[in-house]
Formats: structure tokens, sequence, C-alpha cells
């Protein structure tokens, strides 16, 4: 079964584990996936990572360089190395890898560590829209409906960004209503999804 978290422990992108930025930058990453980025302070950071407070400003000047890093790591292991990797693998055909965004979508939500999207999260938490963590969420939250454009596109779907934003919309409820504690709701989704992509193909 693939995850999130096993992509994450496969990236090969991030400096050598052991050099005081990777070590604060993964606590930070573990933390604020668990419980978000209000909550977590720059304190427990540096007790997670076992290092100096100076060795964590030195690499990040202040908590929003933190969370913008947290935000990028978290493209590349979940948009890019799961998501994108996942539904490219399970589906030989463009309608095949959007319908697999939700049978991936049901492995993780049935995760006893699934804590959801931390870009809808973080989006949410640091409301103001002008705000850098703020535009960095929304900007990593397009580059998912950038992909599914893309596959709509293979697809011969007439109008790909707009089918792209409703597939996307099925996405999000149905990671909400994961959390809300529906089992069921990465299947729904799925099913709501045929409909819409024999609708958009006819």
């Amino acid at each position: 079964m693939s995850t999130p978290e096993r992509a994450e422990a496969g990236a090969t992108t991030a400096p050598a584990a052991g050099t005081g930025r990777e070590r604060v930058a993964r606590a930070a990453y573990e933390l604020f996936s668990r419980a978000g980025v209000r909550s977590v302070g720059v304190d427990a950071v540096i007790e997670q990572a076992g290092t100096a407070k100076m060795t964590l400003y030195r690499n990040f000047p202040s908590k929003d360089d933190l969370i913008l890093d947290f935000l990028r790591r978290r493209e590349e292991r979940w948009t890019n190395a799961w998501l994108q990797a996942e539904t490219q693998r399970r589906g030989a055909t463009p309608q095949e890898r959007l319908l697999a965004v939700f049978d991936v979508f049901g492995e993780w939500f049935s995760q006893p560590d699934f804590a959801g999207c931390p870009f809808l999260t973080t989006m949410l938490e640091i409301s103001d829209p002008g705000h850098p963590v703020h535009q960095a969420a929304v900007g990593h939250l397009a580059t998912i409906r950038c992909y599914l454009s893309r596959l709509a596109t293979e697809a011969g779907i007439s109008d790909p960004d707009g089918f792209a934003c409703k597939w996307h919309i099925l996405m999000k409820g149905a990671i909400l209503a994961a959390q809300e504690g529906d089992r069921d709701a990465a299947a729904r989704a799925r099913e709501v999804g045929e409909l819409l992509l024999a609708t958009a193909t006819a």
C-alpha cells in the first residue's frame, strides 16, 4: 500500500538527514503535518529536532520560512512523489488516472495517522490572502489542478481547466468528509467522479 508517508521515506532530494537544517526541517514537517502550522511553535520544533534555537534561526529566519519549506516539501512528497506517481502507475488512460485519485485517497484515509490536507489546513489557518504562507498554500493547490487539467486535456475534455476545478472540488470534499469520519468518502467521491467524467467525455 502506498501512502504519502512512504513517499516521504523514499524521498532523496533533501540534504543529509544529519545536518542541522535537515533535522529542523524534518521535525517541522512531522509536527506541521500532524497538528497544523498555527499551533506548533518553534520551541516544539527545536525540541523535536534536538537542535539549538540558533540552528533553527540560522537556517530559517522566521517561522514563516519554516512553513514555506514545509509546504514545498509536501508538494514534492505528496503531490509529486505520491499522488501523481500513484495515479500514473494505476491508470493506463487519463480517465483511469483521474479515477485512481480516489482509489489512492481511500488508502490514505484509512491510515491511522491521516490528518487531512496541509495545503487546505494552512490556507484556512493563515487566512489573510496577502500573507506569503496563504499564497504559497493556494499555489500548491493550483499545482494539483494543473495536473488534473493535463489529464483532462489528454482525455479530450473540451474545457480541461473547468473540469479540473470540478474534480478538485470532489477531492477536497472527500478529504473533509474523511476528516469528519466518513470511511467511504473516497468511494462516494469516485462514484460522483464517474458521472462527471461520463458527462464531460460524452
